[in-house]
């Protein structure tokens, strides 16, 4: 299968069950959200941002190096499988120790601390289920981790179902999620030893304390752990500020808001889990076609988000309202800031996973350290003062600084931005204008034709003024026939 079939297909698989997990996960979050109010929300979301910080700890960034080496060499992966799987306990127990003491530590009330509980433990069975998804993505076989993530949002949604009648609590929704967790973990060792058992049988037999291996495996995968605990810095650190500072009902407007930025970073985060094992093996055999899969990658996030960041902005009130109810009105504002998050979240990660696949991810760790002192310095000093509307403009000025360092490291490299990527970008607002008015005079339709409509209206015109060119005309066919544009 060529190089860019493989990437289609795979992506279009996780890509279909991250659409569904999407709908699937704003239903449940929207009734959650409705459910438990601004404030108890507030304590959920709050949970998950500070086990977010300490999720690190239960993986260490082993997920995303074991892809990258078993992708490199599939001999690698009974040893990987064992070896990791043995480590991982160790990591567990450190982690959830870790996340008891914290909360213990900062005073916090009986149920809070109960709801962090269940939601750490649910991290680390996640991170067990790392492992499993790492040899699914590895071998390019992404329909399991597809199902996987579907079946995590299928039980949510049966929770979800029986706490209509049964009115759930806070901590009973968070018990939803370390439910979820193991079921998928259930879930992803069954798939293994029916689809993958030759590799437990290979497994099996290094599963014992390799001290050079497992030295050489945790000084490696250290940048990727280090890149993944700030990036849950990055992600947390403003919840849990807020929660100190602002109380739960800031943290509930902030994270409502926050979850529509973040349930769209599906499409980046399909695509780069279809795209990543392919880049690693190319920087091995191919560094021309490379390039081509990074500067296609770069083009296609940019056309993607930067309609996402505009509509969002000018529809930021009635997705609010209509969405999340009138208790939540207060979050317009931040989704009207955060949209652009999700322009600089696509456009950094195409940056993130090039350098990712070149064997630098050092480079990115060292920009994530100052993107997140940048964050917390942000949030420091906008968050007395602004509360929620604060954080929001923290996330997106961190985020920039980001994208600036990101460029500046490849600007003296073959992988520098080009111009064509400006014209992109410029094809992309002009295609938006077109949007915008028709937007502006559509107040009175229902708000999903408005963004089925606004959507149509953005790629025709994209379309027109060649914003899409004849290469990337030839990828769409590729689909769908055996042609091979990049092997």
């Amino acid at each position: 299968m060529s190089t860019v079939k493989t990437i289609a297909k795979n992506t279009i698989v996780l890509l279909i069950g991250q659409v569904l997990s999407f709908i699937v996960g704003l239903f449940c979050t929207i009734y959650i959200l409705r459910s438990l109010g601004p404030a108890g929300f507030g304590v959920l979301s709050f949970a998950l941002a500070f086990t977010g910080i300490f999720a690190v700890f239960g993986d260490i960034g082993l997920q995303q190096l074991s892809v990258r080496e078993i992708a490199k060499e599939k001999s690698l992966a009974s040893k990987y499988l064992a070896n990791i799987s043995l480590l991982k306990i160790l990591l567990a127990i450190v982690t959830f120790v870790l996340i008891a003491l914290a909360i213990n530590l900062m005073g916090y009330p009986r149920d809070t601390v109960m709801v962090v509980y269940l939601v750490g433990l649910s991290v680390i069975s996640a991170a067990f289920a790392s492992v499993y998804f790492s040899i699914f993505q590895a071998f390019e076989k992404m329909e399991y981790q597809s199902v996987g993530q579907l079946l995590s949002v299928a039980v949510i949604l049966g929770g979800v179902f029986i706490s209509i009648k049964c009115n759930f609590n806070v901590v009973d929704f968070a018990s939803l999620y370390l439910l979820a967790s193991i079921i998928v973990l259930i879930y992803c060792l069954a798939v293994m030893r029916i689809k993958f058992s030759a590799l437990i049988k290979g497994g099996a037999g290094h599963l014992e304390f390799d001290r050079s291996f497992w030295l050489q495996t945790i000084r490696q995968a250290l940048p990727f752990g280090l890149i993944a605990f700030l990036v849950g810095g990055y992600l947390g650190i403003d919840s849990v500020i807020l929660s100190v500072v602002k109380g739960n009902e800031a943290v509930g407007w902030y994270n409502a808001a926050y979850k529509v930025v973040l349930a769209l970073v599906f499409i980046p985060a399909s695509f780069f889990a279809a795209v990543f094992p392919v880049m690693s093996k190319l920087y091995k055999s191919s560094l021309e076609s490379l390039k081509l899969v990074y500067e296609r990658s770069l083009k296609y996030m940019l056309i993607l988000s930067i309609p996402i960041g505009v509509g969002i902005t000018m529809l930021a009130s009635r997705i609010v309202l209509q969405v999340f109810g009138i208790e939540y009105e207060a979050s317009a504002i931040a989704l009207q800031i955060l949209a652009w998050n999700t322009v600089l979240i696509y456009t950094n990660s195409a940056f993130d996973f090039l350098l990712y696949s070149i064997d630098r991810q050092t480079t990115v760790a060292k920009i994530m350290i100052i993107t997140v002192i940048v964050n917390v310095i942000l949030n420091i000093i906008l968050i007395p003062a602004y509360s929620y509307v604060g954080a929001s403009i923290a996330a997106v000025l961190s985020n920039l600084a980001a994208l600036l360092m990101l460029v500046f490291t490849l600007a003296n490299t073959d992988y520098k931005l080009r111009l064509n990527s400006l014209k992109n970008i410029a094809k992309a607002l002009v295609s938006c204008l077109a949007m915008l008015v028709f937007i502006r005079f559509a107040s009175g339709i229902n708000l999903f034709l408005i963004v089925l409509i606004s959507a149509l209206i953005y790629f025709l015109v994209l379309y027109i003024v060649r914003g899409l060119d004849k290469q990337d005309v030839a990828i769409l066919k590729n689909l769908f026939t055996r042609e091979s544009i990049a092997t």
